[in-house]
């Protein structure tokens, strides 16, 4: 008796199943970041450490084997495709965040890890989540044509700040309590929660995400399946746009990445915004609500600059000069702001100037990478990371030298400073990094000068082919 062969699903339902998994999935990413942000202060005191920068290790770990271990992480991808990366990618970083709720819990007499111990586990969960938005940006690139890249990549990074966006207030609810009410869990709770979380999303994406990387949305076949070509590493280490993309992420990495790390412990001890406070909440996140907002209106954005100026890259670069030119006034003025209204409002605008150039960013990886797009995007995404080490290394050191000097000019050890001269000494060292974040994102617009995917990685007359077709250009 015949069968009829099974039939790939539909190129619209796939189309809008991929961008809920990848959607999804950066909401839990941002989820589990940002929640150890919010966590700094009861580790630390869990520890047995005078101030949260004193963890400046644990926030630089995870950059730094993100890092390491992003294009690894991509050239997988680009082989293996993204369903079983983005599988181990998940359950990898779940366990590691379930596993970090046990720091610094004593079980009769002992101690489950210090901070040596947070350390390597931040690293380890560093190791595990790279490669997840390179992997995305590999879906996104075989099932939908280039015409919608911007907006699939903002509707991504939107996922992801507004989930970290929501982060400080389901933690104020969740961990801080009220006035009236006990809280719901511990810190350690929350972690367990958040790893169960992802983990449960890791059986879902393995059981209903598109098996058909062939299915794309508004052709017939993918323009650059899985390959298991040569990577062409010279071309990649030459490449003068990857190079523009690159030092352009590292510098909007290093800008926003306060953002995600030390803005709820600042705004708590310059404003005493507590944890328990609903409104310092919204404050806390507010970058990343704000920044959604960016992350949903870069896509539009770029295809009304590329209808009236007649070309899409350029549509890409004037955004993102403009754009990150004005992060960079903001930051300047939120330097200044004695308001804890004003000062978040500038802030938040600085994030939506970098989120509104997302899509630009990640959508020029696919142009320039096309069957090496997810090993592209690594490359950007590596020295972007190494760019929010720095910031969480540097912030750091600036915190802590500001309270060693005070300390010194008391002639009394640091953790004996007064709260008031320890806060005043740590808002000194906050401070004084805040003219890096201006430098940052000048230097960021300027790289828009130099990024012109073009034909790809191929060299000029050598089977390149062109950007895309006519009618992936319509916007």
């Amino acid at each position: 008796m015949a069968t009829a062969e099974a039939s790939p699903p539909s190129s619209s339902s796939s189309g809008a199943r991929v961008l809920a998994f990848v959607c999804t999935l950066s909401m839990i990413t941002y989820l589990d970041r940002a929640c150890f942000g919010m966590a700094l202060r009861p580790i630390a005191g869990e520890l047995g450490l005078a101030d949260a920068s004193q963890l400046k290790w644990a926030v630089t770990a995870f950059a730094i084997a993100y890092a390491a271990f992003e294009v690894p992480a991509g050239a997988m991808g680009d082989r293996l495709g993204a369903k079983a990366m983005l599988t181990r990618i998940v359950v990898w970083w779940s366990a590691c965040t379930a596993l970090t709720g046990l720091i610094g819990l004593r079980v009769g007499g002992l101690m489950l890890g210090g901070v040596g111990t947070l350390v390597l586990l931040r690293f380890l969960f560093g190791a595990g989540e790279a490669g997840a938005y390179p992997n995305i940006t590999r879906a996104l690139h075989d099932r939908l044509p280039p015409r919608r890249w911007e907006t699939a990549q903002g509707l991504v990074f939107m996922s992801g700040r507004l989930a970290g966006g929501l982060t400080p207030l389901l933690w104020a609810v969740l961990v801080g309590g009220t006035a009236t009410s006990s809280p719901w869990i511990t810190w350690r709770g929350a972690f367990l929660l958040f790893g169960a979380i992802g983990v449960i999303w890791a059986v879902a994406f393995r059981t209903g995400f598109p098996d058909h990387p062939d299915d794309v949305e508004g052709r017939d076949a993918p323009s650059h399946p899985a390959t298991h070509a040569a990577v062409p590493w010279k071309a990649l280490a030459t490449n003068r746009t990857l190079w523009a993309l690159c030092i352009m992420y590292l510098a909007v990495n290093y800008a926003w990445a306060f953002n995600l790390s030390y803005l709820p412990t600042y705004v708590e001890q310059r404003f005493g915004v507590g944890a328990e406070d609903r409104v310092g909440a919204v404050y806390k996140g507010a970058p990343l609500w704000v920044g959604a907002a960016g992350c949903l209106l870069g896509g539009p954005a770029v295809g009304g600059l590329a209808r009236l100026l007649g070309d899409r890259r350029r549509a890409r670069r004037v955004l993102g000069m403009s754009s990150l030119s004005l992060g960079a006034a903001c930051w300047w003025g939120a330097a200044r702001a004695e308001d804890v209204h004003l000062y978040c409002t500038l802030v938040a605008l600085a994030a939506f100037s970098i989120d509104l150039t997302l899509g630009a960013c990640w959508a020029s990886c696919q142009d320039l990478g096309r069957g090496h797009a997810a090993l592209v995007a690594a490359c950007m995404n590596t020295v972007g990371t190494l760019g929010n080490a720095l910031a969480g290394w540097l912030t750091g050191t600036l915190v802590e030298g500001s309270i060693a000097a005070k300390a010194q000019a008391l002639r009394v050890p640091p953790p004996a400073l007064s709260e008031v001269d320890g806060r005043i000494a740590a808002l000194a060292g906050y401070e004084s990094a805040f003219g890096t974040y201006v430098m940052a994102f000048a230097l960021a617009a300027a790289c828009w000068l130099f990024i012109d995917p073009g034909r790809g990685l191929a060299p000029e007359g050598r089977g390149a082919e062109p950007l895309t077709s006519d009618e992936d250009r319509r916007t």
